[in-house]
């Protein structure tokens, strides 16, 4: 087992991986702001007193704020937080054009919708380089060796089975197996194999484990129980490194849907959820090991940062670009009162969330273990 990272490695590796990411994040809204003609009068770079900014000749002020924890473009005529343009008929008729919300709501949807999208982007962006200076991971789905007495055991799979689908979900390369298999201890599956070049399902059961990293962090998955042939990685073409760069990234997004959903339906514990403190510590636990995984950590940080954004929840894009879903279907938006009780809600939700999850970081950094033994 590795010690663990310094603080300062953590501190600098965690600023260096959500910096980055917050600032493509809010350069995605402010672009597409620009594009349709927006005023943009802060763009901040987390929270808080400003310790260093410069205002731009459009009189934008670029700011970094003391709590690296977030950041925010505020537009023209974003009069409160919630975003809803309350008293634009008092502004003067210039600003009222550079207003946010005197744009049409389709301008609007899209100018929320580009932060999120910036960052599958920039993880698109970083599976393409990856792909282009290594080549694209190709493992078949082939059963190297079957572990005695494992899930795959008990199930009749056997060495040369080619697994085609689990769950009914296609199964294109072994890693997908894997991916599929460890946000599902005990649970039952159904895989299909071909064998002898007939296509037959099996019933499998599979196993939990509770692993332990390098870094003594443990973690319960799911296993099959079953080696792959060498691995190997095929060079691709130029013209095929963002097809595939693209697959890569929804892949790692339909895992965290999956992750999500079995929180949601307590097939998992809600104790795997983690917050700002276990990102700090995962960060600077990479960047030990070395750049080529910091670097495709940042990949996984984008997704997760624009997916989690994406979730219908008020504060969130997601929750705006809910709003102006209804706004479009209804032709006008929600009355002030009933959004002012959305955002107020959703702000509640996500500080709540940010209790949990800061109460789970600790937790997993043996906070509470300690202090019990002190009591005790």
């Amino acid at each position: 087992m590795l010690d663990q990272p310094p603080l300062w490695l953590v501190l600098i590796a965690f600023l260096a991986a959500i910096g980055p990411l917050v600032f493509i994040h809010e350069l995605g809204h402010y672009w597409v702001g620009r594009w349709f003609g927006v005023g943009a009068e802060t763009f901040s770079i987390g929270f808080g007193r400003e310790v260093a900014g410069w205002t731009d000749k459009r009189g934008t002020r670029w700011k970094v704020g003391w709590l690296p924890l977030g950041g925010y473009v505020r537009f023209t005529g974003d009069m409160d937080p919630a975003s809803m343009g309350k008293d634009l008929d008092k502004l003067p008729p210039d600003v009222r054009a550079r207003s946010f919300h005197a744009k049409p709501v389709w301008q609007r949807f899209l100018v929320v919708l580009a932060g999120p999208a910036a960052n599958f982007l920039l993880a698109i962006a970083i599976f393409a380089a990856f792909f282009a200076a290594y080549g694209v991971p190709r493992t078949p789905p082939v059963v190297g060796q079957v572990a005695p007495q494992s899930a795959a055991a008990r199930a009749g799979i056997e060495a040369g089975d080619r697994i085609v689908a689990m769950n009914g979900r296609g199964i294109a390369e072994f890693r997908d197996i894997s991916d599929f298999a460890l946000l599902r201890p005990n649970e039952a599956v159904a895989i299909d194999v071909v064998r002898d070049g007939r296509r037959v399902r099996l019933q499998a059961r599979l196993d939990s484990v509770t692993e332990q990293d390098r870094f003594g962090q443990r973690y319960r998955i799911g296993r099959l129980g079953i080696s792959n042939p060498r691995p190997g990685f095929e060079r691709v073409g130029i013209v095929q490194l963002i097809p595939e760069a693209v697959e890569a990234t929804l892949k790692t997004t339909r895992s965290m849907i999956d992750g999500l959903v079995q929180i949601i339906t307590g097939r998992r514990s809600v104790s795997d959820l983690g917050g700002p403190i276990k990102m700090a510590q995962v960060a600077g636990q990479v960047a030990s090991i070395g750049l080529f995984e910091f670097i495709h950590l940042v990949a996984l940080f984008s997704i997760n940062l624009g997916f989690i954004n994406l979730l219908p929840v008020p504060m969130l894009d997601g929750g705006h670009l809910a709003l102006y879903t209804v706004e479009a279907v209804r032709r006008r938006p929600l009355g002030e009162r009933t959004q002012e009780w959305v955002f107020r809600g959703g702000l509640a939700a996500l500080l709540t969330l940010l209790l949990f999850t800061t109460v789970n970081d600790l937790g997993s950094l043996g906070l509470w273990e300690r202090l019990g033994r002190l009591i005790g």
